[in-house]
């Protein structure tokens, strides 16, 4: 996997981190920069273990399916590409969280929202050890690209949060099909 495929990766896995940091960052009202920076932090560091953890477990399996492995690195960035286009296309809820001023209870939902963010990470992560990629590096493009873009998120939340957060998630999940459609085809055609 080239650099220019590995930084669309990284973006393509931040979106979803991005859409969440606009949605905080849509709760405060004059939300500051060093605030937006411990966020992007927060969930890009998460971000960055992710997919390190799914390539341990990927590598582990990896002499087994040798023969069949851009199939799998095809059908799991296939299906998260669709799973994140169809999670663009709901619609919220309404009834949004109270902004509460518990500061352990808000970090603890919003650690949660950063692992829940970091799952599809996990996932590339999984594919990656297939196609013999250097984790550490991919852990670490995706991990700056979230921070930078959750950064930018929280910023520009209550600006944005009406408009931006759903589109982006679906051109993240339009990239992974195309990056895992990619495979497929240097594989089968090589």
């Amino acid at each position: 996997m080239n650099i220019i495929t590995l930084s669309v990766l990284s973006l393509a896995m931040s979106t979803d981190a991005f859409a969440a940091s606009i949605t905080k960052g849509s709760t405060l009202k004059n939300p500051r920069f060093l605030s937006a920076i411990k966020l992007g932090l927060l969930f890009g560091c998460i971000e960055a273990i992710a997919p390190i953890v799914g390539w341990l477990i990927g590598s582990a399996g990896a002499d087994y399916v040798e023969a069949f492995d851009h199939w799998i690195a095809f059908v799991l960035l296939v299906g998260l590409g669709i799973h994140m286009l169809l999670e663009s296309r709901k619609e919220d809820d309404d009834d949004d969280e109270e902004v509460t001023t518990n500061t352990k209870r808000s970090f603890i939902a919003t650690l949660l929202t950063a692992v829940g963010t970091s799952i599809d990470a996990m996932t590339v992560g999984i594919s990656l050890a297939f196609m013999k990629v250097n984790i550490y590096l991919a852990a670490a493009m995706i991990g700056l690209a979230t921070t930078i873009m959750v950064t930018i998120g929280a910023l520009l939340g209550n600006v944005m949060s009406g408009w931006v957060g759903k589109k982006a998630e679906a051109i993240g999940g339009v990239a992974l099909i195309f990056i895992g459609c990619g495979i497929l085809y240097s594989h089968t055609m090589a």
